[in-house]
């Protein structure tokens, strides 16, 4: 594929084309390759990539991280605490010095607009690394990790159970621009923003996806390809934590929902998972289990998107 995607941000898959989908899952496939094969590959030698972070990770930190360093390039921690912006300056003016020193910006934060701002007034690409909103890169793996598993997007029925939170809506805009059919299958009160969904339906029309919402979780398995859940009570959520382990208790994933989808069935979680709640352990532990490998191919997509775009 030749698509030029240099300088380009990343911060919905909303934004990208399918074309460029497919270029970020191809590469991932390359280096992906490179990398078991022991063999070394530093398209950004010399290269500083800034990663900004307002909440707390591990895998985004740790596979951000890891991918510049592979790629021959430094990756430059950035808290809360190491920054300016807790003193007041603005999202504008940070933008404009960190393009000065840096090559790329990574942010994982709470508000979506904070890293709307950040794009807008920086002249490097920026990369959406999580919001409350949306979390591009999970999904990007995400279904890497099923196109790894299953040899194809195109028509894989993926069931999403839970809440319909950032990672739901963005495996809806993944799975819109690779032909799939996403359920999201939330109890009331928990469906996906309406705004995203009719985004990711618009989408879908152009690729022959489906994006469905539902209520009824063993309905909604029935024939998937896929079960994907997360947690319950998102980072700044803890204190809803018990109304939301109530109101979500039918959603769990366990043994019994994964039967109900048939054999063949993957079980697929972003991580960290709060065992005994949104799932399991004879799931997350289970043959079924990809939740590893899917962990695993962040550092994969996080290396093409920062190979492609800096």
């Amino acid at each position: 594929m030749a698509i030029n995607m240099k300088g380009k941000d990343l911060i919905s898959i909303h934004d990208l084309s399918q074309e460029e989908v497919w270029q970020i899952l191809k590469t991932t496939e390359f280096l992906k390759t490179i990398q078991k094969t022991g063999d070394v590959y530093q398209p950004l030698k010399g290269k500083t990539l800034g990663m900004i972070f307002t909440k707390a990770s591990t895998r985004t930190r740790v596979a951000f991280e890891v991918a510049i360093w592979q790629l021959g390039g430094h990756g430059l921690f950035l808290s809360a605490q190491d920054l300016q912006l807790r003193r007041g300056e603005t999202i504008a003016d940070t933008a404009r010095v960190l393009s000065r020193y840096l090559d790329g910006i990574m942010i994982r934060t709470f508000d979506h607009n904070d890293v709307i701002e950040l794009a807008r007034y920086a002249s490097i690409p920026v990369i959406n690394g999580l919001t409350d909103l949306l979390h591009p890169t999970q999904a990007l793996a995400d279904i890497f990790t099923i196109y790894e598993k299953k040899g194809r997007l195109e028509g894989i029925k993926l069931t999403y159970v839970g809440d319909g939170n950032n990672v739901a809506h963005s495996l809806m805009f993944a799975g819109a621009k690779v032909g799939m059919q996403v359920t999201i299958a939330t109890p009331p009160g928990y469906q996906p923003d309406p705004a995203i969904v009719a985004q990711a339906q618009e989408d879908a029309r152009k690729t022959g996806a489906s994006i469905q919402l539902a209520q009824d979780p063993h309905a909604a398995v029935r024939g998937a390809d896929v079960i994907y859940t997360d947690v319950w009570a998102s980072m700044g959520q803890e204190a809803e934590h018990d109304r939301r382990v109530k109101d979500l208790g039918d959603y769990q994933v366990n043994p019994r929902l994964m039967q109900e989808a048939g054999e063949g069935v993957l079980f697929m979680h972003c991580l960290p998972a709060h065992r005994g709640e949104e799932v399991t352990d004879e799931v997350a532990d289970s043959p079924q289990s990809v939740i590893f490998d899917e962990a695993e191919n962040r550092l994969h997509v996080h290396k093409a998107i920062l190979a492609l775009v800096m």
